[in-house]
């Protein structure tokens, strides 16, 4: 008698699903605030970001808030709001084009036109010309990155205007401004240039900045990067200055130059509230990069300690960090790159593998559905998302789009000109500073 083994059930790749299910007490998983299973909309009026992996971060005043949603949109069911996005979409057609970042909740995701991370989505609302609106299920600072890259008669519209971002809200303009004021009393003129061509410090900034931050670095000679081309933008600076002023993430800032071969006290931190940044002005002469003291939260949880509990539990486990994460996390994993860069290395594994990933859980979850043939796994065993992405819920979705069905543009973000022309400027050097063919932004460490 033949017996056959029924296939596995799939996997669900649902956060928001798993949280309920620890609420109700039918999961023995643990989440960092039981709150996550509440509609984001009993938040919008309260100050912080959020329950979630930034709700401990200060959020700056006057950071954007959302209004009311209308009630029958939070009443709604998953199911409900799932069959109003599709009819809405179906009613725009091509008037309409729908963005899904990476770590957008999968209920958000699954009506994305294109899904993505931060560039990758602008790059793609740049290719719908014919779109009149782009929604962006992300958060504050990539909408604006679209409205740069897109047509000045295309609406770029987010979702829920509180999903800001902690990390990209710790370079504040005014205190950047205030660094380079100080940087110009101990390096002299920064534009001036030395026997060898160089000027004294060129500033760059990741993607995850406001478009005020990529102005900033525009006017100023400098680029933007991103996890996947930061060792080929300081490669851009370096052939141009002494020395880089890094921000706002500390962590891919040091993590991209340590790999790079700069000695890490060579890399003194830039906290804006003291003096100096913190440091001595001999430090600073002696520095090749500058790290503003800014962190991603997501990518701060994973430690040492959650690495040496997979590979305990799993041996032979394969360990791939963001380089967001502290550098001792990224010494510790096999492995580090961006969000693609994983993406990536997962499905190009040919034998059945454990993977343990520290990046943002609703990636995670969703690679461990795309691949059952893999043991996949976030490193942080506590459930814990993006307290920002997850402000994006589908009663929002459905709310824009059926606005626009109306003849209605919720919440649209538009950057202005004084800030947009010199942005698109640090954007464009970095598009035309080419990384290598081979999978750029990541390393492989010796384990």
């Amino acid at each position: 008698m033949t017996t056959i083994t029924p296939a596995p059930a799939p996997l669900d790749p649902s956060v928001d699903h798993e949280i309920r299910s620890i609420v109700a007490g039918s999961s023995v998983a643990e989440t960092c605030n039981t709150d996550l299973a509440a509609g984001p909309w009993a938040f919008d009026e309260r100050p912080g970001y959020g329950p979630g992996s930034s709700m401990g971060d200060v959020i700056p005043v006057g950071a954007p808030r959302q209004g009311e949603l209308p009630q029958s949109y939070r009443d709604a069911s998953e199911d409900e709001l799932d069959a109003r996005i599709r009819a809405a979409k179906a009613t725009l057609g091509d008037r309409v084009v729908v963005l899904g970042h990476f770590y957008q909740r999968e209920e958000v995701v699954r009506h994305a036109d294109y899904v993505g991370d931060s560039f990758q989505l602008a790059n793609a609302a740049a290719s719908r010309p014919e779109a009149e609106a782009i929604v962006f299920c992300g958060v504050h600072f990539m909408a604006e990155t679209a409205d740069l890259l897109s047509g000045a008669d295309q609406a770029v519209i987010l979702p829920n205007l509180a999903a800001g971002c902690s990390m990209a809200d710790m370079a504040d303009i005014d205190q950047v401004e205030e660094c380079w004021e100080q940087l110009a009393d101990v390096y002299g003129d920064l534009e001036a240039v030395d026997a060898d061509g160089l000027v004294p410090v060129v500033p760059v900034t990741y993607m995850n900045s406001s478009a005020a931050i990529k102005g900033f670095v525009g006017r100023h000679g400098g680029i933007v990067c991103t996890s996947s081309n930061a060792r080929t933008v300081l490669e851009w600076a370096f052939a141009r200055g002494r020395r880089v002023l890094f921000f706002p993430d500390q962590h891919l800032g040091r993590n991209t130059a340590k790999a790079m071969g700069v000695p890490v006290e060579e890399m003194p931190m830039w906290n804006p509230r003291r003096p100096l940044g913190g440091s001595t002005e001999e430090q600073l002469e002696e520095a090749r990069v500058i790290l503003w003291h800014g962190f991603c939260s997501v990518h701060r949880r994973f430690t040492v300690d959650q690495i040496a509990a997979a590979r305990a539990e799993h041996p032979g486990v394969r360990v791939i960090v963001h380089p967001e994460c502290p550098m001792a996390v990224v010494d510790a994993a096999d492995e580090a790159g961006s969000t693609d860069y994983i993406r990536k290395a997962i499905a190009a594994a040919t034998e059945p593998t454990v993977f343990a990933v520290g990046t943002e859980v609703n990636l995670v979850q969703r690679l461990a559905a795309e691949h059952p043939q893999h043991t996949i796994f976030c490193l942080d065993p506590v459930v814990c998302p993006c307290s920002t992405m997850y402000r994006i819920h589908p009663g929002y979705l459905a709310w824009v789009l059926e606005g626009l069905v109306d003849g209605q543009v919720h919440n649209r973000i538009t950057v202005p000109a004084d800030v947009a022309d010199p942005a698109r400027v640090a954007l464009e050097r970095m598009l035309a500073a080419k990384p290598p063919a081979a999978p750029a932004a990541a390393w492989e460490n010796a384990s």
